[in-house]
């Protein structure tokens, strides 16, 4: 029995790979284990509750203020003792985290084949976002087998030579997670969603290419947002990163309508998408889980790895400009048929299915299955 090691560290990792350990776990033919590096903890730990997942092998490498390199030093460390011991036949890594860098590095100095989950993302600019996009390159130079999400993440690995058979589009895992938790919300409703009539913005940031002047200039077209449409209010999940909290905080800690939490769990993170009037984020996944649930969404950077989206018009690029953030998101209030476009635009991510594409992938990748695997159309707007 062919033997599938899943590594990976952080919440979004660990979302978008809950679909495709559970699908492999509940098969009769491949033994699964689970590696977490842990290179976040608390908000791993919450999804690993979410999804009813158990680690076989827990690195937990993360220290306060911990580096680059000091996390892939420890990943390179830690895997290598595993892999000594026990030695899987595939590691599957997810994205464009430091882990999934660093995890691919280590499978390879034991010659151990790399499948990529998420593989072919690219913005072509080396520090946006940072140090992700090289973390995307480098994996995808190590990896044996490409699970592309999109028609276009294909079409970049092809002119990087990757070959073709080689390469599967399969829709993105997160679309599977966020159906299956949209479905089973039930009546759930957090304790601190306030009662207030009115238009949720949802807002999410946390980029390090974002820390400074940038974020100032994000949080003062949202004041001056509140100001100007009164049935307007915000909800702000913060990143724990001290730096963040400095450059929010003396804004909108103040504001009447503001409510800034700490950093929810996935299932409440669903919930806010689904309630939101529309999102503004610098982060990556839910541009892509928030086209399916019919929610706009501004992106504050001024280049994505995920341009699908944009080309379906659900997703606009509006960078960190204070005037024009305000401009954007003033359109949207006051333009019903403009909103109604971009809520109603298709999402080129996925149909849920991905990780049953990426399961039949690896039966044709060992020989246990004569046929291809049917990849994801998507892309049809």
């Amino acid at each position: 029995m062919k033997k599938i090691a899943l590594v990976f560290g952080t919440r979004p990792e660990a979302i978008k790979m809950a679909p495709v350990a559970h699908i492999l776990k509940n098969s009769k033919i491949f033994k699964t284990q689970i590696i977490l590096t842990a290179q976040h903890r608390e908000l791993l730990d919450q999804v690993m509750t979410l999804f009813n997942l158990d680690s076989d092998y827990d690195l937990n490498i993360m220290q306060e203020g911990q580096s680059l390199t000091e996390i892939t030093i420890r990943v390179l460390k830690g895997l290598d003792k595993i892999w000594e011991k026990d030695r899987p036949d595939i590691v599957l890594v997810h994205g464009d985290t430091t882990t999934t860098f660093s995890a691919s590095l280590s499978a390879f100095y034991k010659k151990i084949p790399i499948a990529h989950v998420e593989a072919g993302l690219r913005t072509y600019n080396k520090y946006q976002p940072y140090p992700e996009e090289i973390n995307r390159h480098l994996t995808g130079v190590l990896a044996d087998l490409h699970f592309a999400p999109t028609k276009t993440a294909k079409e970049n690995l092809i002119r990087e030579n990757i070959p073709k058979n080689k390469i599967i589009v399969t829709g993105n895992t997160v679309i599977d997670s966020l159906l299956y938790v949209y479905n089973n919300l039930g009546d759930y409703k957090p304790d601190f969603i306030p009662s207030l009539n009115g238009r949720m913005i949802l807002l999410t940031s946390h980029r390090r290419e974002n820390w400074g002047e940038p974020m100032k200039n994000i949080a003062l077209a949202l004041k001056e947002i509140l100001h100007k449409f009164k049935d307007i209010y915000l909800i702000f999940p913060m990143h724990p990163n001290p730096l963040i909290k400095e450059q929010f905080m003396p804004l909108l800690g103040s504001e009447e309508r503001v409510f800034i939490i700490p950093p929810v769990d996935y299932k409440t993170m669903v919930y806010l998408i689904s309630k939101s009037y529309l999102i503004l984020t610098d982060s990556g996944g839910i541009q892509e889980e928030a086209p399916s649930l019919g929610k706009p969404v501004l992106v504050l950077r001024e280049v994505t790895e995920r341009p699908e989206a944009v080309k379906a018009g659900t997703v606009k690029l509006v960078g960190t400009d204070k005037e024009k953030i305000i401009k954007e998101v003033s359109n949207l209030i006051n333009n019903e048929e403009l909103y109604k476009k971009m809520a109603s635009a298709i999402n080129p991510y996925g149909d849920g299915k991905a990780s049953l594409r990426i399961f039949e992938s690896l039966k044709y990748y060992f020989g246990l299955s004569n046929s291809f695997p049917e990849e994801y159309e998507g892309e049809k707007y």
